[in-house]
């Protein structure tokens, strides 16, 4: 088959692409009928003797390497059309020319840490581990390891298992980990009757494990660390044959990781060396500066405190970063802010000193402690549905606002850019593509029973279930992608898919576009569906927003 040629390929009209050269490649040829009498030749000339049985191996091999040549000629095609990781993806469709007032948490969203932090938590909540909650002074020998953990896992509290478990509650066999070292399939089938997690021991609507609950879901990216803490206490336990209570070891690590913000080393660490832990963006800026201009109004809502907000905000946006604020709101304590309408507001000076004044408005330039949305909405006199909010954590900053108050979210996903930059490399492409095709070739050939042919797709199988190993290394030798387990959606996406209208890596995305855009969310075909619209190739030069190559908005 010769290289694609003319209009180039979306991601789904590869995906179409790659549907019709597996058909084509299974049509090519009829399967072996059983012989006649006399000698019999398929299309393809594959003969047999009279009385010999159908040359199946033959038939299925050929299949196999025609959708071989396939892929690889397809590949270019997909490498021309590659997705833009400064895109911004929908999930729901969204105009901004119906947004009148934009918000904003501040940890990353406003302001990116730099790799310095996680472990400077890691290495405060072992040291408060050892000298506050007396665990033995050897696990300060484990440092913490940036590329062991993923957002999204699941914590098994009473087994002291992490694992990665897919949108419909199944485990992805070969994530689990119990300390440091990966639990076989075999024993994960055991102990939970399969690789299913009942609801009711899944984590509760905001990720916690309580009220019987005994999964516990990491989504904050400050999580990373205490993920890495747990498994390395796990392994030291596990390592000394030392007998301990695990549901004990997860909530004196919560506690320690709490004490780390809650005590205040995090906020001195960074703002005594803001340079080695803040990452100075000259676009965070730049995107306030663009809603400013545009007679946008802005607010932002913190859990973090006054003085560090303000001291970071100073860093990347300027000392008059309060002037482009309409409401400033610290300690906000979400995700109670979006529900509890018993705590009123403060207002908080200059030093930090806490006011006693009943507040009938929130006035510019001002910053105010604690308070509640329902009084946030009556001082402001917006209208929810004019408004959107952007934060990094899917429970926390956007579930309730989604389903409770109508406003529109927008999720921050810096893991999004270096996946979508993996995705993009040739190595990954070839991956997916022939790991696409191999599954289509063994969907179809499963029909064929006799022996050889049965032999022949186990080998298949095990290509297949190679690649997939492959294709999890390319993002995290553990865990894989943040988004995806084998073939299935993972957990926290499909959270994030129902409670984020729009997502990206950062809030500099939205200098790619004007705010008179329209996001819409690809229309993706449902297991019963032919190939709609976007599954075809796009016409003339024409290139779908979500591809590299858009031009910068003004």
């Amino acid at each position: 088959m010769a290289a694609a040629a003319g209009p180039r390929l979306s991601g789904r009209a590869a995906a179409a692409a790659m549907r019709g050269l597996l058909g084509v490649c299974l049509r090519g040829a009829p399967a072996p009928a059983p012989a006649a009498a006399s000698l019999s030749c398929s299309a393809r000339g594959f003969c047999t003797a009279a009385g010999a049985a159908p040359d199946m191996k033959s038939y299925l091999w050929e299949r196999y390497r025609e959708a071989k040549r396939g892929t690889e000629d397809l590949v270019p095609s997909i490498m021309s059309n590659l997705l833009n990781p400064d895109a911004i993806f929908s999930n729901n469709e969204t105009s901004l020319s119906d947004i009148e007032i934009y918000g904003f948490d501040y940890d990353y969203t406003l302001v990116f840490y730099s790799k310095h932090l996680h472990t400077l938590i890691f290495n405060a909540a072992r040291d408060l581990l050892i000298n506050e909650h007396r665990y033995p002074a050897e696990i300060r020998s484990y440092e913490y390891d940036p590329n062991f953990a993923i957002r999204g896992l699941h914590y098994d509290v009473h087994r002291a298992i992490l694992m990665k478990i897919d949108a419909f509650h199944y485990i992805q066999l070969g994530t689990v980990y119990r300390g440091l070292s990966v639990v076989p399939d075999e024993e994960v089938i055991e102990m939970y009757e399969g690789s299913h997690v009942p609801l009711e021991q899944m984590s509760d609507f905001y990720g916690k494990s309580s009220q019987g609950n005994t999964m516990k879901q990491f989504m904050d990216i400050f999580s990373l660390p205490e993920m890495t803490l747990l498994s390395c206490v796990n392994e030291y336990f596990l390592k000394n044959n030392l007998d301990y209570e695990p549901v004990h070891l997860y909530k004196d690590v919560k506690d320690s990781i709490r004490d780390v913000h809650t005590k205040g080393i995090m906020y001195r660490a960074i703002e005594a060396d803001i340079e080695k832990y803040i990452c100075y963006a000259e676009q965070t800026r730049a995107v306030l500066a663009k809603l400013a201009d545009h007679g946008k109004k802005m607010f932002l809502i913190t859990n973090s405190p006054s003085s560090f907000v303000d001291k970071g905000m100073r860093y990347i946006v300027g000392k008059d970063w309060r002037d482009l604020f309409d409401v400033v709101i610290v300690q906000a304590e979400k995700p109670n802010f979006f529900n509890d309408r018993r705590r009123p507001f403060r207002k908080v000076t200059e030093r930090g000193v806490l006011l006693w004044d009943k507040i009938h408005k929130l006035e510019k330039g001002q910053i105010y402690k604690q308070g509640n949305l329902y009084e946030f909405l009556k001082l402001t006199g917006w209208r929810g549905s004019r408004v959107l909010y952007f934060g990094d954590h899917i429970y926390s900053d956007l579930a309730d606002l989604t389903l409770k108050h109508g406003w529109r979210t927008g999720a921050i996903i810096p893991e999004l850019r270096s996946e979508i930059k993996i995705m993009n490399t040739e190595q990954y492409i070839q991956t997916m593509t022939w790991l696409q095709t191999l599954t289509g070739l063994l969907e179809q050939m499963q029909i064929h029973r006799d022996d050889t042919s049965q032999m022949i797709l186990q080998e298949w199988k095990k290509e297949r279930k190679e690649m997939r190993e492959m294709t999890k290394n390319f993002f995290n030798s553990q865990f894989g992608s943040l988004f995806r387990t084998d073939q299935n959606p993972t957990y926290f996406l499909r959270r994030l898919s129902r409670f984020a209208d729009i997502y990206m890596a950062s809030l500099s995305c939205l200098l790619s576009y004007d705010l008179s855009h329209t996001f819409y969310p690809r229309r993706t075909p449902l297991q019963h569906e032919l190939p709609a619209w976007s599954d075809r190739p796009t016409a003339g030069n024409f290139r779908i927003p979500f591809t590299q190559g858009v031009a910068q908005a003004k």
